[in-house]
Order: C-alpha cells, then sequence, then structure tokens
C-alpha cells in the first residue's frame, strides 16, 4: 500500500476486483456483453488522464459493440487466447502478443471470442472529455458526461426506455 493505505503501489492485475456492474449499455446491448469481465486497473492507482483494464472473455463473447470514438484514443495488448479483431476493414486473427490501437475517429472495432478457450488482454484509453461513440452496427449513440458517465441514446436521439 501507499502512505495513505488506499491506493497500492503494485497489485496482481488478476486479483483486481471486476467491475460492479459488467456493461454501461442499456438493453438490449447489455446482456450481449454477457461473458466479458473487466477489471478496472488504472482507477486502482488513482489514474484519471488515461484508464488500464485487464478484460476476460468467454467463448463466444464480445468485447463490445463494433464502435469509434471522437476523441478517445485506445489500445489493446493480448496476453492470452486468440481473439478476432473486427474493423471497417474486415476481420484479423489476433495471437498472444500481439497489438492494435485505434486512434479518435479511426477505424471501428471490436474483438469477439471464435475460440474454444478464454481471452485475456490489457486495453488502455484515454478520458479525453466531451467524447462521442459512434456504432456503426447497432442502433446506439454515446456521449461522455463532464462527470465522466456517458448517456446513450438511439441514433435518431431518442432515450432508451
Amino acid at each position: 500500500m501507499s502512505k495513505d493505505d488506499k491506493t497500492p503501489v503494485a497489485l496482481v492485475a488478476a486479483d483486481a476486483p471486476p467491475r460492479t456492474v459488467p456493461s454501461i449499455y442499456p438493453e438490449p446491448y447489455k446482456s450481449m456483453m454477457n461473458g466479458r469481465v473487466k477489471r478496472a486497473l488504472g482507477s486502482r492507482f488513482g489514474l484519471k488522464n488515461f484508464g488500464v483494464n485487464l478484460v476476460r472473455m468467454v467463448p463466444g463473447a464480445s468485447s463490445a459493440l463494433r464502435h469509434r470514438h471522437a476523441t478517445q484514443d485506445e489500445f489493446i495488448y493480448v496476453l492470452e487466447g486468440n481473439p478476432v479483431l473486427v474493423t471497417d476493414d474486415g476481420e484479423s486473427q489476433l495471437a498472444p502478443g500481439m497489438c492494435a490501437g485505434f486512434p479518435a475517429s479511426g477505424t471501428a472495432h471490436c474483438l469477439v471470442n471464435r475460440g474454444d478457450a478464454d481471452v485475456v488482454w490489457l486495453e488502455v484509453g484515454d478520458r479525453s472529455p466531451g467524447d462521442t461513440v459512434t456504432y456503426p452496427d447497432d442502433d446506439i449513440q454515446g456521449m461522455s458526461n463532464p462527470d465522466g458517465s456517458w448517456l446513450f441514446l438511439h441514433k435518431d436521439g431518442t432515450p432508451f426506455d
């Protein structure tokens, strides 16, 4: 622990508690993220400018809806398993040791696990304020609020029930 006895100096990433809410998407999208567990590592150390998550995904699960951020960059590094990276350009099979980066306003992306074993990766993203997220395959859009929470609407601007 650090001097304040709240923030660890170091920890075993897999021992960090999983997020209590598996997905912030509204239904019907929220339940589509079943089988994905995120452990917010950056928050455990009080990081404010970027987030780091250790993510585990069971066979058949998806990392997220295919999406792109307007202002936030994302980076992934595969630790275990063989996820399929789905982008605007098609699909790419990934393996442990491979990484991918997604600049703001770049290609829409997500990972899917079509294999027989869990997939584990590190996910890093910045926390630029005022971000919006588009989802080319689904009737949803996201906007970040000043407090860091997210608001999700249908593409026509109507709220989810």
